[in-house]
């Protein structure tokens, strides 16, 4: 031992004194058995408290004073005893992370108050894979000076077979804080009460790394003191009280991309800057991968970016590429895959079946033919050890590589029969409920049958729309796989069941697919009258949805032809509406008033009335556009009226008689009778008359705002159009949005884009 370090001072300076360990020990009220263990150096250096009642007691000069707090500073600081609690070696090419590190360094900074307070516990969970380690060991690089009484490190080995105990893990952490072997002894609650009391008066900063559960860490957990301690797992840790909880996510791309550069080397700095980022978005922006997928490029000089971004890109052998060495994802996963419950594995497995991005916890009972609340609770476990990302409200996802993973362990582990069971179950499922919740909206329909029950709740047309758009990524992939499958009727019966909802979500991308769909399946049935039905339908989503239009009429026109030849009025008519709607987006307008009066004539004929209506406010629409608004005014007002002198069905008179208000703003606007505008728009959304449909209610507060405007009430103007942007802006591209856009711009709103 030096014969600068504190023991032999202290030492030394009690012998100078004349005192006995006893005498020194009344003296300064440290324990003789403490005194004898910091004089032969088999625990550290003192905290201050302790330092100060010793140095009083002996009654030392300035400069020996000194000196004693010089050499128990260095011994507090001056490393770990044998048994190794040292950090580990630090990456020296960490990324990202600011805003945590920031949060991290944040918490460190409320310790300096008084030592009453709890020690601050902050919890860093997440997916495997995620650098939860780096993350902790790069805080204590950052924090190292706010922290002189030492850094200390603990390997919990939560993902292993046999956890390190919490009596285990005391007795590392109290060795490591200098505490005499003789002293570490007795039950695990008497090694706590040590530790605790041991960390009062430090500035220490304790990282317990790899978590188990709760039980394991709570015996870990100082009391009040100056410290700060970091647990990592990939458990959530609920049950854990007054902890700060930083779930860390993949890095962004820009990170990603940056963390892949530092790890590659020169094999990047030859690559372009996609392929660049192509390899990070197939490595799902995971430090482990991105680390894997640079390092595998650093070894093999010949590789290139764009080669492994080729070997990456085939999703059977992706996790296989990332290995390198000992560092394996698929392995880093498969410890968390171990650590479940059978349901829960399962449950993982086969929620790799859903074609969807996201999905609910139902859809998880259907894949293992359990209930809702079993389901949960395995998402929920799922959730705990990072294998699932919650999501939105009570949706669930998957990390891209994770998903990999999952299904690897479906195909190893269970029979194809047992994997088409469960994808037949789910497919049969989503398309039952996409049937019963889209025909909410159709006049013929309404709510579902008595009785019907499918695990969700479609009491409401309200929850039928948020149902079909939660899962309409799914419900969509399950129709092309019942096309696939010739399952031809169901998926004509599902695209009709949908053709009044379409109305409601024009801003989705896969309404094309929908009747594209249904119009072959209705061709492989054979049946003429159902294959125009669905040409009609396609001819309105190229136009509605893909702004399409010249292929929209010309798909309308070719349901006209076969309407003719089958002698059907009533499709006659709603091919030319549909012709109609396309060569009025054109600008075709003179087209488009003599398409809409025809059909207009054919349903007279007919005798359909709702075709009628339909018809009438499409010829309203063409008379606007060829510039006579006072026309149009009237035959949108003979639209209110018929609805009023015989109502159709009450979803149809709600859709139709919504747009003729709103078109009657527009043509009173043009007319420039302002006032009556406003009224108008006003006494739509104050009314019985609910807006279900987002665009259309844009829509009328866009006139509503222009009317303001006009009226010179511009902070009424702004508020009406900025909530006419909110309403327009999750559709996407949108000639209304523009407009609103626009308008909102011209009275210092907001910008233009």
């Amino acid at each position: 031992m030096a014969a600068d370090s504190f023991g032999p001072l202290l030492r030394g300076h009690r012998h100078a004194a004349g005192l006995t360990l006893e005498e020194l020990a009344a003296a300064s009220g440290v324990s003789a058995r403490a005194i004898s263990d910091m004089e032969r150096g088999h625990s550290r250096a003192p905290q201050h408290r302790t330092l100060a009642a010793l140095t009083a007691a002996l009654g030392l000069s300035p400069a020996d004073h000194d000196a004693m707090v010089t050499a128990a500073r260095a011994g507090r600081a001056g490393g770990t005893v044998a048994g190794g609690h040292e950090l580990p070696r630090a990456v020296g090419d960490f990324t990202g992370r600011r805003p945590e590190l920031d949060l991290l360094a944040a918490l460190a900074d409320e310790r300096a108050g008084t030592a009453a307070e709890a020690v601050p516990v902050a919890v860093v969970h997440g997916a495997p894979g995620l650098g939860k380690t780096a993350f902790a060991v790069r805080t204590a690089e950052r924090l190292r000076d706010r922290f002189p009484d030492g850094q200390f490190f603990v390997e919990l080995r939560g993902t292993g077979p046999t956890p390190l105990t919490p009596a285990g893990a005391l007795g590392r952490l109290l060795r490591a804080l200098g505490v005499g072997g003789r002293r570490i002894a007795g039950d695990e609650a008497e090694l706590a009460a040590l530790y605790r009391s041991v960390l009062r008066d430090r500035q220490a900063l304790v990282i317990l790394d790899n978590a188990a559960d709760e039980a394991q860490v709570r015996p870990l957990l100082p009391g009040p003191g100056h410290g700060l301690v970091i647990v990592t797992s990939r458990r959530t840790l609920a049950g854990l009280e007054g902890v700060h909880r930083i779930g860390l996510a993949p890095l962004s791309p820009a990170e990603s991309a940056a963390l892949l550069r530092a790890v590659a080397g020169g094999a990047a700095e030859r690559a372009d800057p996609d392929t660049v980022d192509e390899v990070a978005r197939l490595c799902g922006n995971l430090p482990l991968a991105l680390r894997i997928a640079g390092n595998r490029l650093a070894s093999r000089p010949s590789w290139t970016m764009a080669h492994l971004a080729a070997r990456l890109s085939d999703t059977d052998r992706r996790l296989a590429n990332l290995t390198a060495g000992d560092l394996a994802v698929e392995a880093a996963f498969a410890l968390s895959y171990a650590q479940l419950s059978p349901p829960a594995r399962q449950a993982f497995r086969r929620l790799a079946l859903v074609p969807g991005p996201d999905f609910g916890a139902p859809v998880s009972a259907v894949l293992s033919r359990t209930d809702v609340t079993a389901a949960e609770d395995a998402l929920d476990e799922l959730v705990d050890l990072g294998l699932l990302q919650p999501g939105v409200g009570d949706r669930y996802q998957f990390h891209d590589l994770i998903r990999l993973f999952a299904r690897t362990r479906l195909h190893d582990e269970e029979p194809a029969a047992e994997r088409a069971a469960a994808q037949d179950r789910m497919v049969d499922w989503l398309l039952d409920v996409a049937l019963v919740a889209g025909r909410w909206f159709e006049p013929a329909y309404g709510p579902p049958p008595p009785g019907w029950r499918a695990m969700v709740d479609l009491d409401t047309p309200e929850q039928a729309q948020a149902w079909l758009q939660a899962e309409g990524d799914n419900w969509i992939a399950a129709l092309r796989l019942a096309a696939a499958a010739g399952d031809h009727r169901r998926v004509v019966d599902v695209a009709e069941a949908m053709h009044w909802f379409s109305d409601r979500w024009t801003g989705w991308a896969n309404w094309i697919d929908v009747y594209t769909l249904s119009r072959e399946a209705a061709r492989h049935l054979g049946d003429p009258r159902l294959q125009l039905t669905h040409v009609n339908y396609l001819a309105w989503a190229l136009s509605e949805c893909a702004m399409r239009h010249a292929d929209s009429a010309a798909q309308a026109m070719i349901g006209y032809g076969i309407a003719q030849d089958l002698g059907d009025l009533d499709e006659q008519g709603w091919a030319l509406i549909y012709a109609s709607q396309a060569y009025r987006r054109l600008g075709d307008h003179q087209r488009a008033w003599e398409c809409s009066d025809r059909a207009e004539r054919r349903f007279a004929d007919s005798g359909n009335h709702e075709g009628h209506l339909q018809a009438l406010t499409t010829r309203a629409h063409s008379v606007y556009d060829l510039g006579r608004p006072e026309e149009a005014l009237g035959t949108y007002q003979e639209v209110l009226d018929r609805l009023v002198d015989r109502p159709p069905s009450p979803n149809a008179a709600n859709m139709t008689g919504l747009i003729a208000h709103i078109c009657i703003a527009r043509c009173l606007s043009a007319l420039g009778r302002w006032r009556e505008t406003v009224d108008r728009c006003e006494a739509v959304l104050a009314g019985d008359r609910p807006v279900h449909a987002d665009r259309l209610e844009g829509d009328l507060r866009l006139w509503l705002g222009r009317a303001r405007q006009r009226l010179g009430d511009h902070d009424e103007a702004r508020r009406q159009l900025r909530r006419a942007v909110e309403l327009l802006e999750p559709i996407g591209h949108d000639p209304l949005l523009d407009e609103a856009r626009a308008e909102l711009a011209a009275l210092g709103g907001q910008p233009t884009g």
